[in-house]
C-alpha cells in the first residue's frame, strides 16, 4: 500500500495522468451514450464531468493540479470553434436567405440569456463577482472566460457555469423543441447554438447537419453579441 501511495503521489503531479483520465472519462461517457441509443439525457460530457468529479474528490486532487493535464483539451476549444466555419460555408446560401430573422433572434436571445440569468440571481441576493461570472454563461467557453475576466468575475466559476449551461441545453433542447413542434432545422439549430454554445452545437450536429450549421452560426454570433451586451446588462444590476 505504501508503494502504491508513493506511485500515485508521483503520477498525480504529472500532466499526463490527468490528460489520460479526461480522455478515458469522455470515452466511457460516449460509449454509454451510444449504448443508450444516443438519448439526449445520456450526455457524454455530463457523464465525463461526473466521473472526473468523483475521481478528483476521492483522490483529494486540487483542480489546479488536474488542469495542468486537461489544459491541452482546453486549448483545443479554440481550434474546434474556428473549424465550425466549414459547415457554415456549406450552408452559406441558406444563411444569407435567413439573415434578418437570424439577427432578430440573436439580439433577443442574447439579451434574454444574460438578462434573465442576472435577474434571477439578483432576486436571490447574488451580487458582486458571482454576478459578473454569470453574465457571459451562454457564450462559448474561451469567449465567456475572457468576458468574465474583463467584468471582474471568476474565470473558473464562469467555466463551470458555461459547461452546466451547455449540458442542460444539449439534454433538454431536442425534447423541448419536439414538444413545441418546431420543425425548421435552421431555427432549432440556431436556438441551440445561441443558448448552449459548443456542447449544444455538437448535439445539434448529431441530430441534423443543417441544425448543426445554424447552431455553429448561433454560437459564433452570440459570442460577439454577449461581449457587447453582457457588460451593459450587468451595469443595470450593479
Amino acid at each position: 500500500m505504501t508503494d502504491f501511495a508513493d506511485i500515485w503521489s508521483y503520477l498525480s503531479q504529472g500532466p499526463l495522468l490527468w490528460l489520460t483520465a479526461t480522455l478515458a472519462a469522455y470515452t466511457l461517457g460516449d460509449a454509454a451514450f451510444r449504448a443508450a441509443g444516443r438519448k439526449p439525457w445520456v450526455n457524454p460530457v455530463l457523464l465525463a464531468v461526473a466521473l472526473l468529479a468523483v475521481l478528483l474528490h476521492l483522490t483529494a486532487t486540487p483542480y489546479a493540479t488536474y488542469f495542468q493535464g486537461a489544459q491541452f483539451v482546453h486549448f483545443l476549444l479554440g481550434p474546434a470553434t474556428v473549424a465550425l466555419a466549414l459547415p457554415l460555408l456549406d450552408n452559406l446560401s441558406r444563411l444569407r436567405r435567413a439573415a434578418l430573422p437570424v439577427l432578430a433572434a440573436l439580439l433577443t436571445a442574447s439579451v434574454t440569456a444574460a438578462g434573465s440569468a442576472l435577474a434571477i440571481a439578483a432576486a436571490f441576493g447574488v451580487d458582486g463577482q458571482i454576478l459578473a461570472s454569470l453574465a457571459p454563461k451562454s457564450a462559448t467557453a474561451p469567449v465567456a472566460i475572457g468576458i468574465s475576466e474583463g467584468l471582474g468575475g471568476s474565470p473558473t466559476l464562469t467555466a463551470v457555469l458555461v459547461i452546466l449551461t451547455g449540458i442542460t441545453g444539449a439534454v433538454v433542447a431536442t425534447p423541448l423543441l419536439n414538444l413545441l413542434r418546431i420543425r425548421d432545422w435552421r431555427a432549432r439549430g440556431f436556438a441551440v447554438g445561441v443558448t448552449s454554445h459548443g456542447i449544444g452545437t455538437a448535439r445539434a450536429f448529431q441530430v441534423n447537419p443543417t441544425a448543426g450549421a445554424f447552431a455553429g452560426l448561433g454560437m459564433a454570433l452570440n459570442a460577439v453579441a454577449t461581449a457587447m451586451i453582457a457588460p451593459l446588462i450587468l451595469s443595470l444590476f450593479r
